[in-house]
């Protein structure tokens, strides 16, 4: 398949750029993949976690006596015996705030519970069925306590205390400051104040989390297959709790059923199945199953933001003042606050607001653990920037899209120091022209009318995260860099060695494509490999933050440059002639304009490593490898600006979307086809968001969505037609030129959806400051709207 005529008609123009055909899909689409729960151990027991029915609860009594002695039960373990094998609490790696409170969390309450759905027991069983049944034979006494379970609650002033050590339930506070705001509020022509709230949501992959553990007693080795974003970072923490050293640790990674953020954090699952295994002497295999996940995986989006915004008559801003409430879990998940103070970062978005003052407030509450979701804390500081661009535009007077363009940081300006990030590049208005352009020849402006409206959103987004020393002062436990190897075998094929893991997103295919496209060699001769933290050279903070292709394909094209070096050296040997009068195309290195005079790589491979006498160089060491280790010394930043045609039914409140398209801007394109599909599927995330999905809790605390029945995602049906357009600004200090992208589709949707919304209820002055937009909300709103 992969010897198609696109495919050869795209080596001959380049690699890099082209839309090739994944190398993954094969596989995947024939059923030959292996997901975690096709992992299958000789021996192997299966897992479940009691999880406790209360938000909020001491912990009297744990029997496990039943349990223990019911047929088939290898195992049952609660908090105290985590406690006792463990060295260190469940690690927390993001400590933005200079004041952050670090509750100790271990993988099984101990003591208490602060959570609806919080681990209290684990049993270990001959299978799933078994250790289900015996979780019921477990007797938990609980004295039940108030719960703090909204965000008011937990700030109020009689609030029940999630930590009785505690002072009040605010894990801390920071502020960013930029300018002088205080100026710039006191001179401002015109101050907009508005307050936002976001829903509590989650990622939703195909795949539930697993995790297949095998603690050999003998070895004292932990061997752990996981279904993880991250598996170099899941090894070093399993190292930290268990207080093993590396060379005793090995995680492997499956092929991965999306990850969205949810699979790049640590669990407790993992150490919960890890002991199991331990106590038993076999692989223990712990797959939550999807009722678990709405209580155990990582929660997200949940803020409140009450800001003030100060500008001039002419559309100016110079001032933003912020507080952004993060309503974080009963227990800090892995990444702590860190979404929320992301999300405080970046509040100014692409423009140049000279002066703020961002205020992050982290709060407990008696919920599920706050943690990674896809776009992390950038939707929700697009939302609240570009709705104050166009509440000042309507207070002005104004184009929504002149105030844009009076405020955006000019491309002279780059780079740019914003109030935390130092922003790469920039061409935001010739992004903006391009999706004004590409919404004009779609007809867009001849649909609009009575219920139908245009919105508009501009994003940019922080893409190719690693700088390590740099991210380390920010406050991250651990490194940013890549480190990639890539080999020419005695055949002359190639394999790349990576750390990141592939879940979903076209990897494989987009570091072949650079490998390919720098060596010189048919796509369908590398081999990209990963998954495995024994063979697989280190990522520091693994497949996230939009850093695979920028930062990874950074790695892989100066690891392939040298070795590409290295070739021509040899072949120079070989032909006689220089290195610079040689070129390399489909694995054939020739003398140029010389017909005839070559000499193909696998020669030159089996020369490299069997038959070096009489041909290898004395001078060049045998073998054909690099291994490159990439620590960028900045972030680089993409951007875009999404459109959304919408239809609003003024009689049910319900929004159908009729069209979408995003212009974007993501430096080097690798592979267009990959990076569409990137900004596809997060634009159905970013309309799931906006419209749809919502983790409700009861008055008395506990989590009533629990199924997909009440957790509503888009479908089929609700997805429009999504356009592309892309215009090119390689950053200069990645090599290549390449940004990331894959958070870019979920960061501007919900933003552009409201503005839809609003202008397809145009005359009934409808204000949207919260998401997602539901029927009953968007019918209360036109109400307001009406009453105004």
């Amino acid at each position: 398949m992969r010897e198609g005529p696109s495919v050869r008609k795209s080596e001959a123009m380049g690699l890099i750029g082209a839309s090739v055909t994944r190398q993954e899909d094969v596989r995947l689409l024939t059923g030959r993949a292996q997901y975690i729960d096709d992992v299958r151990l000789p021996g192997m027991l299966e897992a479940a976690v009691l999880r406790s029915p209360l938000p909020h609860a001491r912990i009297l009594r744990v029997d496990t006596t039943a349990a223990e002695a019911h047929p088939g039960v290898y195992a049952v373990i609660t908090g105290e015996d985590v406690r006792a094998i463990t060295k260190t609490p469940q690690p927390v790696i993001w400590s933005n705030l200079p004041d952050m409170r670090t509750p100790e969390t271990h993988a099984l309450a101990i003591g208490k519970v602060r959570y609806h759905g919080q681990g209290v027991a684990a049993v270990a069983a001959k299978d799933r069925a078994t250790a289900e049944d015996a979780l019921e034979l477990i007797e938990v006494e609980y004295e039940e306590l108030p719960a703090a379970g909204t965000l008011e609650q937990a700030l109020a002033d009689d609030a029940p205390k999630l930590y009785e050590d505690w002072p009040d339930n605010i894990a801390g506070t920071g502020t960013i400051p930029m300018g002088d705001v205080a100026t710039a509020f006191a001179e401002a022509d015109v101050v907009l104040t508005e307050s936002f709230r976001f829903a509590r949501q989650m990622g939703t992959p195909i795949e539930t989390r697993g995790v297949v553990a095998t603690w050999d007693p003998f070895t004292d080795r932990l061997d752990v297959w996981l279904a993880t974003q991250a598996p170099n970072l899941a090894r070093e923490l399993f190292g930290e709790v268990f207080g093993l050293s590396m060379d005793r640790i090995r995680v492997r990674t499956p092929d991965v059923g999306g990850g969205f953020g949810n699979k790049f954090d640590f669990y407790a699952e993992e150490v919960v199945a890890a002991i199991l295994s331990r106590r038993t002497g076999k692989p223990v295999k712990l797959i939550e199953d999807r009722a678990e996940s709405f209580v155990a995986n990582a929660h997200s989006r949940e803020q409140k933001i009450d800001v003030e915004l100060a500008a001039k008559d002419d559309g100016t801003i110079t001032g933003l003042r912020a507080t952004v409430y993060g309503v974080l879990g009963g227990v800090l998940g892995t990444v702590g606050a860190s979404p929320c103070w992301t999300t405080t970062a970046l509040l100014t978005g692409p423009y140049a607001i000279p002066n703020a003052e961002l205020t992050l407030v982290a709060v407990m509450t008696n919920r599920s653990p706050y943690g990674s979701f896809r776009g992390y804390g950038l939707p929700k500081a697009n939302f609240v920037h570009e709705h104050l661009v166009e509440q000042l535009a309507k207070r002005l007077g104004m184009d929504a899209h002149a105030v844009r363009r009076k405020n955006f940081i000019p491309p002279e300006a780059f780079p740019y120091q914003g109030p935390v990030f130092v922003y790469d590049s920039g061409r935001y208005e010739d992004c903006l022209d391009l999706c004004l352009k590409a919404v004009e020849d779609a007809g867009w402006a001849e649909r609009r009318g009575d219920g139908v409206g245009i919105g508009y959103a501009f994003h940019n987004e922080l893409t190719g995260f690693g700088p390590s020393r740099i991210i380390n002062l920010a406050g991250l436990g651990h490194s940013g860099f890549d480190e990639e190897v890539v080999r020419v075998d005695s055949t002359g094929h190639v394999t790349v060695h990576t750390g990141l893991s592939a879940i979903g997103q076209g990897i494989h295919t987009t570091l072949a494509q650079v490998a390919a496209h720098t060596l010189g060699v048919p796509l369908d001769h590398v081999t990209v490999l990963s998954g495995d933290t024994q063979s697989c050279p280190y990522t520091g903070y693994g497949t996230a933050a939009s850093r695979g292709a920028a930062v990874g394909g950074a790695a892989v094209l100066n690891a392939s440059t040298r070795l590409r070096a290295k070739i021509l050296r040899v072949a120079g040997h070989i032909l006689e002639a220089s290195p610079d009068d040689l070129s390399i195309q489909d694995g054939v290195v020739a003398v140029k304009g010389v017909p005839g005079r070559q000499v193909t790589l696998a020669a030159i491979g089996d020369a490299a490593y069997r038959r070096l006498n009489g041909v290898w160089p004395e001078d060049e060491t045998p073998t054909l490898e690099e291994r490159e280790v990439y620590d960028p010394v900045n972030v680089a930043t993409s951007f875009g600006c999404t459109a959304v045609l919408a239809e609003v039914d003024k009689e049910t409140g319900v929004v159908t979307l009729l069209d979408y398209l995003i212009a974007h801007d993501c430096g080097t394109v690798i592979n267009p086809t990959i990076v569409d599909g990137q900004l596809h599927g997060g634009a159905a995330q970013a309309i799931g968001g906006a419209l749809y999905e919502e983790l409700v809790y009861g008055a008395d605390g506990r989590l009533e969505t629990t199924s997909f029945a009440g957790y509503l995602l888009p479908t089929a049906t609700e997805i429009p037609p999504f356009s592309v357009a892309h215009m090119t600004t390689p950053t200069e200090h990645v090599p290549g030129g390449f940004k990331g992208m894959g958070e870019a589709g979920v960061i501007g949707g919900g933003a552009a959806i409201a503005h839809a919304v609003e202008d397809a209820l145009r005359e009934h002055d409808v204000d949207i400051t919260s998401l997602p937009i539901t029927p009953p909300r968007l019918l209360a709103a036109l109400k307001r709207g009406a009453a105004r």
